[in-house]
């Protein structure tokens, strides 16, 4: 590679493409100019040349118009069926939760009543429990404070004897 080149590189492909283009038609425009034709050959010449290639704009960018058309709507049915489809999981995703959230609800009460179940049957317990606990002690108690009036008795006799036999 000579200096410039390093200095200069080319970008890309197109770069060179559009100067050959554009070299070409510099060139096309001196030779016409600079052909041995008279003035009325040579307007004619230019005439038919560019009605050549105003004709070849028009289809040209008629090609590109049918091509676009196309593009767009290609574009629009995969954005619809991308829409619909988008629609359609999230519906099913909906769907899901309130699903899951029914089940959940229905196990916490099923869950809640089992629950309250189980603690009326253990409070049943306890109070038959505290009822007997409470009869026995009660029993007991009887007996105890029996015991003790006899035995308050025995000592209250045995004091008179031991009082009536002192004096």
């Amino acid at each position: 590679m000579n200096k410039a080149e390093t200095e200069y590189p080319v970008e890309s492909g197109s770069t060179f493409f559009k100067g050959v283009f554009i070299g070409g038609l510099i060139g096309a425009a001196a030779a016409l100019l600079f052909a041995p034709k008279p003035g009325r050959e040579m307007r004619s010449d230019l005439s038919e040349k560019f009605s050549t290639a105003t004709d070849k704009t028009k289809e040209v960018a008629g090609v590109v118009t049918d091509k676009t058309k196309s593009i767009a709507a290609t574009v629009g049915e995969k954005a619809t069926d991308l829409a619909s489809t988008v629609s359609a999981k999230a519906s099913d995703i909906f769907t899901t939760v309130n699903d899951s959230k029914q089940q959940i609800a229905a196990t916490l009460s099923e869950t809640g009543k089992k629950i309250g179940d189980t603690v009326g049957s253990a409070s049943a317990d306890v109070a038959s429990d505290v009822k007997d606990a409470s009869k026995d002690v009660a029993e007991e108690a009887s007996a105890s404070s029996k015991d003790i009036a006899d035995t308050a008795n025995d000592a209250k006799e045995e004091v008179k004897a031991s009082y009536k036999s002192s004096y």
